[in-house]
């Protein structure tokens, strides 16, 4: 089966990581797709996350109903911070059967080379890379990676974090299971 694996902090997961991945399942020989949630991205400061089993469970929330998607907290239980070679060799000898690819955004892609062991990720395993706005694939790192041309909406994770802090609504960024659970827990409040 080809699995396309899809890391992040999703720090919350929002409309654009569904919208992605639907696009993903539809135009590509991918048949299922995993989200990783990553505890802890060593590009990334990790004073702004939500633990990582909230952030699990609101993408379990966000696509219960959809069984080509599964969440995976296989990097909760990888040595921090998480490093997508480490998750990769680890998911390919658990996993042999399995075909798996990586999804990402081209802001990624264009930092590729800076991964730990990139040519070995590069090498092994095929690269989806979506067009992200201001971030054009401007050279390519290693074989070439398939370029989708999927819908572009900009919505970052960011700009939610600071909609809940500020009172703003975040209606329609993220699926409504999402928005209820994340009102109701008071995740990303303004600490006082």
């Amino acid at each position: 089966m080809n699995i396309g694996l899809y890391f992040g902090s999703f720090n919350p997961i929002h409309i654009g990581h569904l919208i992605i991945a639907n696009h993903v399942l539809n135009e590509t020989p991918i048949e299922k797709i995993w989200f990783i949630v990553s505890p802890q991205n060593p590009f990334k400061e990790s004073k702004t996350l939500l633990n990582e089993f909230d952030r699990l469970h609101l993408i379990r929330l966000a696509t219960e109903n959809d069984n080509r998607i599964k969440c995976s907290d296989i990097e909760f239980s990888l040595p921090k911070p998480s490093y997508t070679s480490n998750t990769l060799t680890f998911l390919s000898e658990k996993h042999p059967d399995q075909r798996f690819a990586i999804i990402m955004g081209s802001d990624s892609y264009q930092n590729l080379d800076k991964w730990k062991n990139f040519k070995s990720i590069i090498d092994n395993y095929e690269i989806y890379v979506y067009k992200r706005e201001d971030h054009e694939i401007k050279r390519m790192i290693g074989n070439e990676p398939i370029i989708l041309n999927a819908p572009l909406i900009e919505i970052s994770a960011s700009q939610i974090r600071e909609n809940i802090k500020t009172g703003k609504s975040i209606r329609y960024l993220v699926p409504e299971v999402v928005r209820e659970e994340i009102e109701t827990r008071k995740f990303y409040r303004q600490k006082n």
